[in-house]
């Protein structure tokens, strides 16, 4: 006979030549001839190598001390120990003592694909459990459709969402609900007068139906810029090149009244178009050029007539002034002597005749 000791956070299996024999809980318990004692901590899962874990399950007091988790193929189990998670637990059998551990289990079922089983969400960060999961992100300017199996499911708005990872397939399409703008850039056209010109032309618009959109139409936004490549052409060239000019914000107008139910039935609502540039290309820019410069100096030509005009008629009021009036006509007389004077560097004038009379007859001599 031998005696063993079990402490308390322990317990003991007997074997006796390899077979199992009994369990031991705490306390000083006797062992006879040829029987072996192995202690285990009751603080961690049961494992153990010696014997199949079958044949120690016919022992009902030691099951009575086991949690024993079957987890099928398709199953996970997430472990708690003392209200706080430990392990996330695959297909198998692992077993737990009772007792001296407070442990709690939560079972997912993987076959489906919404988890809803009560997880908390800081869970997810888990390696363990993250990796049999799959997250899609939606922003809160956003809208998603759920496709499961190719098939829509339902409209997800912004928020985060998780699903099991299993077989089934899951895609979401996500759409961004904010005004965008459509860049119909570098069109180039013909007007209804043969003038090459290339064209920016720019839409905004929003996703109205995102099932319409997505779901009824393939690349709506290429449509949608197709749509109004196709409306733009049309309507350019039904313009010369200067009715063009003049009337672009009419043609936008016309654009986008013509568009619109079409970008309907995209699941599109536009809100506004425009014609940002209108370029033109090689030799028309010539020739433009050579336009406005000959209309600048017609404009200047008509201006500057229009000044001497002006200054004959001065001139002719002055000379009547003059013509009636001796003495206005000496003071202009003596202000262009003044001028004239202001060239000449040095001038002798006698004691004969006046001062004004002799330099106008020296001005007069040197002519």
């Amino acid at each position: 006979m031998r005696k063993v000791r079990i402490n308390a956070g322990q317990a003991g299996l007997v074997f006796k030549r390899g077979d199992y024999k009994r369990v031991l809980t705490e306390g000083v318990h006797w062992l006879s001839f040829g029987e072996s004692v192995i202690k285990y901590n009751l603080a961690v899962p049961f494992a153990n190598s010696t014997v199949a874990l079958e044949v120690l399950m016919r022992d009902e007091a030691l099951v009575n001390m086991w949690h024993v988790i079957d987890v099928l193929d398709n199953e996970l189990v997430i472990v708690f120990k003392n209200g706080k998670y430990n392990q996330t637990l695959t297909a198998g059998r692992y077993v737990f003592w009772k007792g001296l551990v407070d442990y709690t289990f939560t079972r997912a079922d993987l076959n489906k694909i919404y988890i809803t089983e009560k997880i908390d969400k800081a869970l997810f960060t888990k390696y363990e459990l993250a990796k049999h999961v799959r997250i899609f992100e939606v922003a809160a300017y956003e809208k998603a459709v759920l496709l499961v199996d190719d098939e829509y499911v339902k409209t997800l708005t912004g928020g985060t969402y998780r699903f099991w990872r299993n077989d089934t397939s899951i895609k979401i399409a996500k759409v961004d609900l904010r005004q965008l703008q459509l860049e119909v850039a570098g069109q180039e056209l013909l007007t209804k007068d043969k003038a090459a010109i290339r064209i920016n032309f720019y839409a905004q618009y929003k996703v109205a139906d995102i099932e319409k959109a997505v779901l009824k139409n393939k690349d709506y936004e290429k449509q949608l810029y197709v749509i109004m490549q196709l409306a733009l052409r049309s309507f350019v060239g039904t313009y010369t090149l200067d009715e063009l000019l003049e009337n672009k914000e009419a043609i936008a107008k016309a654009v986008f009244e013509d568009t619109k139910t079409a970008a309907t039935k995209l699941g599109v609502t536009l809100s506004n178009c425009g014609i940002r540039d209108v370029i033109l290309t090689g030799e028309m820019k010539e020739i433009m050029n050579r336009v406005l410069v000959a209309q600048k100096q017609a404009q200047a030509n008509v201006i500057t007539r229009r000044e001497e005009t002006a200054s004959t008629r001065s001139l002719l009021n002055t000379a009547k002034l003059m013509e009636d009036n001796e003495m206005l006509y000496k003071l202009k007389e003596m202000e262009y002597v003044e001028k004239i004077a202001e060239k000449i560097g040095e001038i002798t004038l006698n004691g004969n005749g006046g001062m004004v009379k002799q330099l106008k007859e020296i001005f007069a001599n040197s002519k």
